[in-house]
């Protein structure tokens, strides 16, 4: 995937459900993984002809991995023109020294979420991108379905009630495979997760599911997302807009 393919599908996503406004000054949180990175090139290559102005802030919630280095992606920042910021936590040393979690992942993304939207207040955030994607959309369901015994997945846009932040994924429309190649094609400076559970999660199970019914099934991917995007039964999906 190129740069104008990424900037064309997130495009896409912004205008159908209005994920920006004039004036809003947007945190995007960066992992240091191959997603966030993508998204960080999306919006500030959008941001330098999208007819809507906004602001953009790069932060990172530092879990107090020691072995965790975040300074390639300071100097892509710098690179781009996008300003940075380092929440430094101790959510690592809680998690697995202190409660000794043994499924950590819940509570770990409520606790970087809560440190991340704290920074965007901080920081004077009327918005927070995140980097989820195509595949997230679906593989949340299919957890939903198989956990909560519900049709459910995360919606394009979160409004916040109790901060007054919103919460925008402007890459819904992005396969996980093109992220791939566009790490790939770009040599983005991706961070190694230092997380012990990585790659243990019931997530990953999903992703490995999802993998399976698509080869066993090709195209029930697309056919998950789309009964997703225009399924009345996901409560809180609208409708896109449709763009002239």
């Amino acid at each position: 995937m190129n740069l104008q393919r990424l900037y064309s599908l997130t495009r896409q996503a912004i205008e159908q459900y209005r994920l920006i406004e004039s004036g809003d000054k947007i945190a995007i949180g960066i992992s240091g993984g191959k997603d966030s990175l993508t998204l960080l090139y999306a919006l500030q290559g959008l941001q330098k002809f999208y007819p809507k102005k906004f602001e953009l802030v790069g932060i990172s919630v530092d879990l107090g991995f020691t072995d965790f280095d975040l300074s390639s992606v300071a100097s892509l920042c710098e690179s781009l023109g996008v300003p940075y910021h380092v929440v430094p936590t101790e959510i690592g040393q809680i998690l697995f020294d202190i409660r000794k979690e043994s499924n950590p992942c819940s509570l770990c993304a409520k606790m970087r979420k809560g440190a991340l939207n704290q920074a965007a207040l901080e920081l004077g955030c009327n918005k927070v991108a995140y980097a989820h994607h195509k595949d997230d959309v679906i593989e949340t369901a299919l957890l939903s379905l198989l956990y909560e015994g519900r049709f459910y997945s995360f919606p394009p846009l979160t409004h916040l009630t109790q901060t007054e932040l919103s919460v925008i994924r402007p890459m819904i429309y992005v396969d996980e495979a093109d992220v791939i190649g566009f790490q790939r094609k770009y040599a983005l400076p991706v961070c190694k997760n230092p997380c012990p559970a990585d790659g243990k999660t019931k997530r990953e199970y999903a992703k490995q599911l999802l993998r399976q019914l698509q080869n066993e099934n090709p195209g029930v991917r697309e056919r998950l997302f789309h009964a997703i995007v225009n399924g009345s039964e996901v409560e809180t999906w609208p409708l896109p807009l449709r763009v002239r």
